[in-house]
């Protein structure tokens, strides 16, 4: 922990200065809603670079010097902070959302194909012909998962009873057979929470299946960057941070901070090169919980120790570069085999058309697979692919490797929601910011957006500032839905 608190220093100057101390999407929301308000604002990053766990670099490979993610980020239309980000950044364009929601599927045992997509029809006739029509189920099942979908829309995610329960027993007690489960919803739990049904609170279930397959018939609509992540998340939001006058630090890191006896904040820089010890007057943490939990100031959380309990799981990158193209459509999902999700990421990396295809697979709850060595991998992931995709069975591999985030996201269990902090603090001028927050969302770069909102809009308020709306939602205070636009 750092310095004990200063007292209570009054309110502070109507414009003031504020500190945002991370550059993931909730440092960079929670800056550009701050200098957009008037208040004088800089950003330090550790890294070199922005965007936080959702970022890009470059490889060398056979083909080339290639541009590639860190792992395969998605958002869906109900991610309304997200859309409203990539606006503000300009990069709505650069990641657009399907006309309609259409995920392939495809069972390495059957080598059968199923789509999960909808149709124009209201909620829940939505999804009625996807359902009556996906063969991964079997006719029991399928009424099953129905009936339980309808007892999803009668749950309260907000019900503290909820995060006390995990999804899986709740499944159960709908009827749901392992086969029901494996095939519907862990398919898109687990790319969604980043754990399977028996390990997520059932109120971050309720949440996600009821927003965005529940609520709106278009809410899960999938968009993706069809370009590298560090475009839109670095140098485009480095741009957007600089035109709304924050000054932007990286490769700067924050090692302990106090308050003055007047209030403001002072942060220890370590004397980095060229940078002066920082102030301000409001200071947003917006680094993973564990960062944070470091550089409080005692009393600023009570019982601050529940940070080191919040969680975290792995998540997976399996990088394929193929000398001729395997995959004809731009990404399916799996059953039936380790692989989990394959993006077509050929177009976004840079290599050209006659080089052949690069596919990236994205593996959530990878908690088997966080510490194999590539060669474990490789041995793993290539003939699951040869047997999914059967252009890959001749197919020469130029190029394999692995990205691993150890701790990707927080871990999603039942009582995790009563250890997520708000953004307020104990410590006056002091705000939380990242998906690890209390959102309401799983760990997502939707809930990162949002924690980033939340957290500026409590320091405007202690600066003096108008708090402003909401900007993703609609004029009459509602959420944005399918139908209206940014």
């Amino acid at each position: 922990m750092s310095d004990t608190l200063a007292p209570e220093g009054g309110q502070a100057p109507a414009r003031g200065s504020a500190v945002v101390v991370g550059g993931g999407l909730a440092g960079i929301t929670a800056a550009l809603r701050l200098a957009d308000a008037g208040v004088t604002t800089t950003l330090l990053e550790a890294r070199p670079r922005l965007g936080g766990l959702a970022f890009s670099f470059r490889r060398e490979t056979p083909a080339g010097v290639l541009t590639v993610d860190n792992g395969q980020h998605v958002h869906l239309r109900c991610c309304t902070a997200y859309r409203w980000f990539l606006d503000r950044v300009g990069a709505r364009a650069l990641a657009p959302l399907q006309r309609r929601l259409d995920i392939p599927v495809l069972d390495a045992r059957t080598r059968r194909v199923g789509r999960i997509r909808r149709t124009a029809a209201p909620v829940p006739l939505h999804l009625a012909t996807a359902l009556a029509r996906y063969p991964h189920l079997t006719p029991a099942d399928r009424l099953r998962a129905a009936r339980a979908a309808l007892a999803l829309r009668r749950l309260d995610p907000a019900d503290p009873a909820l995060d006390g329960q995990d999804f899986g027993t709740w499944l159960r007690r709908q009827g749901q057979s392992p086969r029901g489960i494996e095939a519907l919803w862990d398919l898109v739990g687990v790319a969604t929470l980043n754990a399977r049904a028996r390990d997520v609170s059932l109120a971050l279930a309720a949440m996600v299946f009821r927003t965005g397959l529940l609520s709106d018939a278009g809410a899960a609509d999938l968009g993706w960057a069809r370009v590298p992540l560090g475009t839109p998340h670095d140098t485009l939001a480095r741009r957007a941070l600089t035109s709304a006058g924050v000054t932007v630090r990286t490769g700067v890191r924050v090692r302990g901070l106090g308050q003055h006896p007047g209030g403001r904040w002072h942060l220890d820089t370590g004397r980095a090169p060229g940078v002066s010890p920082e102030s301000a007057d409001a200071v947003v943490l917006a680094v993973p919980q564990d960062r944070a939990a470091a550089l409080l100031p005692t009393g600023a959380l009570p019982d601050a120790g529940r940070l080191a309990r919040i969680g975290t799981a792995p998540i997976v990158g399996v990088h394929v570069l193929y000398d001729r193209p395997v995959l004809r459509r731009p990404f399916f999902a799996a059953l039936g085999s380790p692989v989990q999700w394959v993006f077509d990421r050929t177009p976004a990396c840079g290599l050209a058309p006659d080089s052949g295809q690069y596919l990236a697979l994205s593996q959530s709850a990878a908690h088997a697979d966080i510490d194999a060595p590539v060669r474990v991998l490789r041995e793993r992931y290539l003939p699951a692919l040869a047997r999914l995709l059967p252009a890959a069975r001749t197919a020469r591999v130029r190029a394999f490797f692995v990205t691993r985030e150890r701790h990707a996201t927080f871990a999603p269990g039942p009582g995790v929601e009563r250890l997520r902090p708000a953004a307020h603090t104990n410590a006056p001028g002091m705000y939380l910011a990242g998906a690890w927050c209390a959102t309401g969302w799983p760990a997502t770069m939707e809930g990162a957006v949002r924690s980033g909102h939340a957290a500026a809009r409590a320091a405007l308020a202690r600066l003096g500032h108008p708090p402003g709306d909401t900007p993703w939602e609609s004029p009459s205070g509602r959420p944005l839905n399918a139908k209206e636009t940014l």
